[in-house]
């Protein structure tokens, strides 16, 4: 019995896999504080603890991927350009959402939490990576740096 080969056009192939998910995948907009606090909360992995989460967009502001860069303590997390930018250099992004969780409950930024998105705003210009925002997030509430006028 004589074996016969599937054959596919390189078009038919595309379309296959677009239809299938595994290419092509509509992902919405992070448009605005509230989407990038839905997004981060979904990869946090310990409320107990400072996760610090980098979503990373393509440039039409579609999620490429979110990771969680650090694990911090019960309040803080050390944070650096260096872990923050690699991936989004690997990925090809065009800017990226800061956000990190504060088991305390407060979302108002630390000194820390000042200085640190201060640090990776230079780094992304730099890069040419633009931090569109941080937002800090809590059980029940958020801080976005941008809409409180420091990004």
């Amino acid at each position: 019995m004589k074996k016969e080969y599937f054959r596919m056009t390189k078009k038919q192939l595309l379309s296959l896999l677009a239809s299938s998910n595994l290419i092509g995948e509509k992902r919405p907009n992070v448009k605005n504080s509230e989407d990038a606090v839905k997004t981060a909360a979904t990869v946090i992995t310990n409320w107990q603890q400072e996760n610090f989460v980098v979503i990373y967009l393509d440039a039409a502001g579609h999620p490429i991927d979110t990771r969680v860069i650090f694990i911090g303590t019960l309040n803080q997390s050390l944070v650096h350009p260096r872990e923050t930018f690699a991936p989004a250099i690997e990925l090809r992004a065009a800017s990226v959402i800061l956000a990190h969780n504060h088991p305390a409950g407060t979302p108002d930024p630390s000194a820390e939490d000042l200085a640190v998105t201060k640090r990776l705003i230079e780094s992304g210009k730099i890069l040419g990576i633009e931090v569109l925002d941080h937002v800090i997030i809590t059980v029940d509430s958020h801080y976005s740096f941008r809409q409180s006028g420091l990004i």
